[in-house]
C-alpha cells in the first residue's frame, strides 16, 4: 500500500510538469478536533496561504463543523467556512469573501499497521464578485457554485507500530476537486484542481502532531489557463 501511494504521488506530480504558469507559495494549516461526548465532536481548521513567491497573503480560511461519529471507522460532518480571497483590479488590491456550507463523510480503512483515511466533501459556495469602487475592492454581489472533493491520506509511523502514540512519521495524501451543476460561475469545467502532498512529521503526544511537507497543486482555470503551484506547507493536528 505504501509503495502504491508513493507511486501515485510521483505520477501525479510529474504529470503536471510543463503547464503554462508556475507558482511557489507557502501554506499554514491547523486542524483541531474537540470531543464533546461518545457521538459528537467539534471540528475547526484554520489556514493562511501566500501568493506566488510568498509576497502577500492570498487566502485566509476559518472552517468550523460538527462531527457525528457513526462508529469507530465512520464520521459525518456538517459545517460552514469563511474564505477571504486576495483580488487585484487595475493595480488595486483587496480581499473579498466566500461563504461555504459543507457536508462530508469520512471512512477510516485499516491497512497493515496504518489507517487510510477516505473523505468525501460537498461544498455549496457563495463567491463574492470583486468590483473596483472609489479606489477600493468591494463585493456587493456573489455567484453560486457546487463542488465535490475526494481526499485520501495515510500516516506511516517510522516505528512500524500499529498503536502509534509518539515519534516520527511520514504522510502521503491526495485530493481531487470537481465542479458540479452550473460551472459558468467558476472555471466552466468539470475538473477544478488536484493537490498531491507528501510530508514528514512528529507526534509529540497522542493528541498532537506537527508536520512539514511539499504539495503540488494543479489548478484548471478558465479557458486554457492552468497553474502548477509548488507549495511548502506546515500543518498541526490537535485531537482533544
Amino acid at each position: 500500500m505504501k509503495k502504491i501511494l508513493l507511486i501515485l504521488f510521483v505520477v501525479l506530480t510529474c504529470s503536471y510538469a510543463g503547464f503554462t504558469q508556475s507558482a511557489f507559495s507557502g501554506w499554514f494549516a491547523s486542524f483541531n478536533t474537540v470531543k464533546l461526548n461518545s457521538k459528537f465532536s467539534l471540528h475547526t481548521d484554520l489556514a493562511a496561504r501566500s501568493t506566488n513567491k510568498w509576497e502577500h497573503f492570498a487566502t485566509y480560511i476559518v472552517r468550523p463543523g460538527l462531527n457525528y461519529h457513526i462508529n469507530k471507522k465512520m464520521v459525518a460532518t456538517v459545517g460552514y467556512a469563511y474564505v477571504a480571497h486576495r483580488r487585484t483590479i487595475d493595480g488595486v488590491n483587496g480581499y473579498t469573501p466566500e461563504h461555504r456550507i459543507w457536508e462530508q463523510f469520512i471512512f477510516n480503512q485499516p491497512v497493515a499497521f496504518t489507517t487510510l483515511q477516505h473523505r468525501l466533501r460537498l461544498e455549496q459556495r457563495f463567491i463574492a464578485t470583486p468590483q473596483l469602487k472609489d479606489g477600493k475592492i468591494t463585493s456587493d454581489d456573489h455567484v453560486y457554485a457546487n463542488r465535490l472533493r475526494y481526499f485520501f491520506r495515510d500516516v506511516i509511523p517510522f516505528s512500524g507500530q500499529k498503536q502509534f502514540t509518539k515519534g516520527l512519521f511520514a504522510s502521503v495524501q491526495n485530493e481531487i476537486f470537481v465542479n458540479l451543476g452550473d460551472k459558468s460561475n467558476v472555471n466552466g469545467k468539470f475538473f477544478d484542481q488536484n493537490r498531491a502532498y507528501i510530508s514528514v512529521g512528529y507526534r509529540f503526544v497522542k493528541s498532537f502532531d506537527a508536520e512539514i511537507g511539499y504539495m503540488n497543486q494543479y489548478v484548471s482555470g478558465k479557458g486554457s489557463s492552468y497553474v502548477n503551484n509548488s507549495i511548502l506547507q506546515l500543518a498541526t493536528y490537535l485531537r482533544l
